[in-house]
């Protein structure tokens, strides 16, 4: 445990060094610098030397266990992957490195590498070994011939998920059928231990997993994951109906429940009204809806089935990836919150500027037409899917550039400060409270190396010296 942080500037408009007394988890003191009657030599204290502290950031949409596959998978789009041939060599190096008749598991593919690839590509190209690998927007996994036959896949099989081509063959391509698959091919989740740290090491003590299908299970192994020291964040967990019942659900302060995910898909929306009595039945039992929106038509369908249902304090877009006028009005006049990931205009921009209508492109990623509308405006990653970095989308929404220096949007840039308020949102939107370095808080914090002053200027690059939650050191600079 930290008893104290000495010589901190937790001032973001202006300097405020300040000496910070640690105690059962909370922030037991705040008072200027020199005032602590403690010391460097008395028990566990730390000197801050006039460094930036902050509150811990927290991702406000991310997926744990798939962000800690990825860790273990090959990244098969850019920029790490650019074209068909570095595809194709990427695919026979891993296989090389891979022990016989282990399945091959590739992430982050976009069509700007080889155009829309199927089980015959992966045949002729890929190694002789199963293989997968899933398209960055996270709905699609591609199979191989091998794939398919370790799977149990027969040509008769009419419950398949998997698409077919004109003649009933399958492509392999397989949509939106994740827990199929988990069915048919059952493995141990991978550890969350790697992906927990890096969290830790950028400054983040808790996130908000907001994989749809979550359900009373998975927060009790989110709680055992906790518990035995692998994973270092607290979790706010949204889910499935399921979390409606909440006596079925196992949480604690380490695990909380959270709203109930509506993954939209605008050529598969479903039953108006049937959706709209889940939202109410979620409502009723506490719970906000949030909703994946990243087309016009599935904002416009989320916000009328929202209007429908009621519209409650906490109700969220996920994404708001396309936000003309019109919708971003409709927003504030109901009251919901945006959970934005700036930094997708860094990764994903360049393909943006090719792929995305010309009428939507005004509209991509809006941050700053978000704030001065009065809507609550949080940050997030959506790891694996996005780089699991947050400083790096902070640097996105100030620069809004893209990885090969274009600007989309430039005037929905934030200021630093603004781009860090979105992560220090507390996780609850419902109530949405800017979490500060005060008196009786959670000691969740992140110590910086640097004044903020100078940190603001090169957002790219921070590495915080130390994070903490509840008092205890999750991760400090240096750490391997």
């Amino acid at each position: 445990m930290i008893d104290a942080i000495l010589d901190a500037d937790i001032g973001i408009d202006a300097p405020c060094r300040v000496d910070v007394i640690l105690a059962d988890g909370l922030i037991r003191d705040v008072v200027p610098h020199g005032d602590a009657r403690i010391t460097a030599r008395d028990g566990a204290v730390i000197d801050a030397a006039g460094a930036a502290l902050l509150p811990s950031l927290h991702d406000h949409h991310l997926h744990l266990y798939a962000a800690a596959a990825a860790l273990q998978s090959l990244s098969c789009g850019p920029p790490d992957v650019a074209d068909a041939d570095a595809l194709q060599a990427a695919l026979h190096r891993r296989h090389a490195m891979l022990a016989p008749g282990e399945w091959l598991r590739g992430v982050g593919y976009h069509e700007s590498v080889a155009g829309d690839i199927d089980r015959h590509w992966l045949d002729r190209c890929g190694p002789a070994r199963p293989l997968r690998i899933q398209h960055r927007s996270g709905r699609l996994w591609i199979l191989n011939s091998l794939a398919i036959a370790a799977l149990g896949v027969c040509g008769s099989d009419d419950d398949v998920p998997l698409e077919r081509d004109a003649q009933r063959q399958y492509t392999g391509r397989l949509y939106d059928a994740d827990d199929w698959m988990r069915r048919r091919r059952p493995r141990q989740r991978p550890s969350l231990r790697a992906i927990s740290r890096e969290l830790a090491r950028l400054g983040v003590a808790s996130v908000t997993d907001t994989t749809p299908d979550n359900d009373a299970d998975m927060a009790a192994v989110f709680a055992a994951a906790i518990e035995r020291g692998e994973l270092l964040q607290a979790v706010t967990m949204m889910g499935n109906t399921d979390l409606d019942a909440a006596s079925a659900f196992v949480s604690g302060r380490d695990v909380q429940r959270g709203a109930h995910k509506f993954h939209l898909h605008d050529a598969d929306l479903p039953e108006f009204d049937t959706l709209v009595a889940a939202i109410q039945r979620s409502h009723a039992a506490g719970r906000a809806a949030a909703f994946h929106c990243v087309t016009r038509t599935d904002l416009t369908f989320a916000l009328s089935a929202i209007e429908q249902a009621g519209a409650i304090a906490g109700d969220r877009i996920e994404h708001a990836s396309v936000a003309p006028p019109e919708l971003l009005d409709w927003m504030r006049r109901l009251g919901v919150a945006v959970v934005s990931q700036p930094g997708f205009i860094a990764e994903r921009g360049d393909t943006y500027l090719t792929d995305v209508d010309a009428d939507d492109r005004p509209w991509l990623y809006r941050l700053r037409s978000v704030v001065d509308a009065g809507i609550v405006l949080a940050s997030s990653t959506d790891a694996p899917f996005g780089r699991s970095n947050p400083w790096q989308a902070m640097h996105a929404a100030v620069t809004r550039q893209t990885d090969r220096g274009l600007r989309i949007g430039a005037d929905e840039a934030l200021s630093p400060e603004q781009a860090l308020q979105g992560f220090l949102l507390a996780p609850d939107l419902a109530l949405p409270r800017q979490r500060r370095v005060e008196r009786g808080a959670a000691a969740d914090l992140c110590l910086l190396a640097e004044p903020w002053a100078a940190a603001r200027t090169r957002l790219d690059r921070v590495v915080p010296r130390l994070t903490l939650r509840a008092g205890r050191p999750i991760a400090a600079a240096g750490d391997g």
